[in-house]
């Protein structure tokens, strides 16, 4: 049972933070698996290109091949589909932009168009929450195939060309599948483990055991959304999921968790052997298999109108202002505000400060390396090839640290049509990333998300009844254990999504006080009860007639 006094409710706090923004984290545990994927995505289609003498349409073979960089994470069924829609979507938005070029030279009409395309964008990206890098990249491409001459007839070769090395990105992502078949679930189960091992840890109380549960039931959640995402089960998966009900009880009840064990078996899952048992009930796991096909993720899509309309004012801002100041591409600005809408204005506020310092590093690294790319264009392709590995080698550690290499790779591309002049270039690049970050957080202090508060309201009402519905259950003489196996999982889910929009609301301004108090004590209440559904249904030792069933009760 946490400890955790309840505290009232008071407004959301307005500080903008510095400390810690820049503080680098650990790297992903496949971080090495979207940097080689673009690479060998982006090298043969553009040293096929060098050898043809026509490098001047790499930018159309990158947009394509910049595709390696999505889904990662997914098991490779819903892998194929996820991909398969982002490369259409990246073809969509770069045939709007090709054919918007072809049809006008106002620069103003080109960054609304691309503003629009950019909001578009992200609310696609997170409606079907397709994961990092999520709307940026197809911004940037969309963004910058606007302001590059072009005409209606050249459009359908150049949309061809990506289409080509899109499809070669799709190849490339899908063939660990040949070596590991499951091992993006596996990786996801693995995650849901060590997270609730580091829970357990914490005994339930102790500083920092709120961050601790919280990551420990987003795990949970991302390992359930990769298994559940396959549609035909397997006995991997049906192992796997067994694995996850283990990390999921031990995150209801971390003073009976075997720390030890979570983190042998997240270890056992790192090989290709067998899954290992967990050690359930044959009752408990019985029901598993018979409350499968019937259970479900709630949808948990974000606050997706204040968003879209952060990013089509920020968006269309920033590049309005990069024209008045005369720089010659104003799609970086558009990209830079684009880049930074978060969640919320503090998440917000911590990627405008990550983007501004990495840029700004990134423009030096460019002039470091310059002369390098300058010695010819197989130079110039391998130069952008390291720095795309860089770039996502680094990039999970810290947004800015990756965005040391985004940026001289971004640079370098726009010499492939034609030798740049270096200052000029840097210049512009430190110069529109200033006024897109300054511009486009302005816009999110403008379009504030005035509805968060109602979805706390809404996520306290779910978890409440969610709660109870678990306690009748309890309360009951003979229960049925497929019914308790679906109530304690949806009361897990409404305990995370009343977390996730607590922490959302909590960031965000412009808003009534948040109930602070009513969230804390749904949570207490809420794990008391898992715990005890935990008990009965025979996942946890039990310790006889104790207060956790009777503080269950409605």
């Amino acid at each position: 049972m946490s400890s955790v006094p309840p505290t009232p409710a008071s407004p959301p706090a307005r500080r903008l933070p510095l400390t810690g923004v820049l503080r680098l984290g650990r790297p992903s545990d496949i971080w090495f698996k979207p940097a080689l994927s673009v690479v060998a995505a982006i090298a043969p289609p553009n040293l096929t290109l060098l050898a043809l003498g026509r490098l001047d349409l790499a930018m159309y073979a990158m947009a394509g091949s910049l595709c390696a960089l999505y889904t990662h994470n997914r098991p490779y069924a819903a892998r194929a589909r996820a991909l398969l829609g982002v490369v259409l979507g990246m073809l969509g938005g770069l045939a709007v932009a090709l054919v918007a070029a072809s049809l006008t030279g106002s620069v103003a009409v080109l960054v609304t168009v691309g503003a629009l395309l950019a909001a578009a964008q992200k609310v696609l990206c997170d409606a079907t929450r397709i994961g990092p890098p999520g709307n940026v990249v197809l911004t940037f491409v969309s963004s910058a195939s606007l302001f590059v001459p072009q005409t209606l007839d050249r459009v359908p070769g150049h949309l061809a060309l990506a289409a080509a090395t899109g499809a070669w990105a799709w190849l490339v992502c899908m063939a660990p599948a040949l070596v590991r078949p499951h091992g993006p679930e596996r990786r996801a189960t693995a995650s849901a483990l060590r997270a609730a091992a580091a829970y357990a840890d914490t005994g339930g109380a102790g500083e920092g055991h709120a961050r601790a549960r919280a990551a420990g039931y987003a795990a949970v959640q991302a390992a359930w959304q990769s298994l559940l995402s396959t549609r035909a089960p397997s006995r991997t998966r049906r192992a796997l999921e067994r694995l996850v009900v283990r990390a999921e009880v031990a995150l209801a009840a971390p003073a009976d968790a075997d720390a030890g064990r979570l983190r042998a078996w997240a270890r056992a899952l790192r090989s290709t052997g067998p899954v290992p048992p967990a050690g359930l009930p044959p009752a408990a796991a019985d029901e598993l298999l018979g409350v499968a096909s019937a259970r479900s993720l709630r949808a948990r899509l974000g606050p997706l109108t204040p968003l879209a309309a952060r990013t089509a004012l920020g968006c269309a801002l920033a590049g309005y202002a990069s024209l008045a100041l005369g720089v010659g591409r104003p799609y970086w600005a558009l990209v830079t505000a684009a880049s930074l809408y978060q969640a919320n204005i503090a998440l917000t506020w911590s990627r405008a400060v990550q983007r501004v310092v990495g840029n700004v590093l990134g423009v030096l690294a460019f002039a470091a390396v310059v002369p390098l790319a300058h010695l010819g264009q197989a130079a110039l392709v391998l130069c952008c090839v390291a720095f795309s590995f860089g770039a996502e080698a680094l990039i999970s550690r810290n947004y800015w640290l990756g965005s040391v290499c985004v940026t001289p790779m971004a640079l370098l591309i726009t010499e492939f049509a034609g030798r740049q002049q270096p200052g000029a270039l840097m210049a512009e690049r430190v110069v529109d990333t200033v006024v897109g970050a300054l511009v486009g957080f302005a816009a999110a202090l403008v379009v504030t998300d005035r509805r968060a508060g109602d979805r706390v309201e809404h996520a306290l009402t779910g978890a409440d009844r969610a709660r109870e519905h678990a306690a009748r259950l309890l309360a009951g003489p003979h229960p049925g254990a497929a019914a308790l196996e679906s109530a304690r999982r949806g009361l897990a889910v409404a305990l995370a999504d009343l977390r996730a929009a607590a922490d959302a609301a909590a960031g965000e301004w412009g808003q009534r006080a948040l109930p602070q108090e009513r969230v804390v004590l749904a949570e207490q209440s809420g794990h008391r009860t898992l715990a005890a559904t935990a008990r009965r249904q025979g996942l946890l030792p039990d310790h006889g007639p104790d207060t956790e069933t009777e503080d269950a009760r409605p």
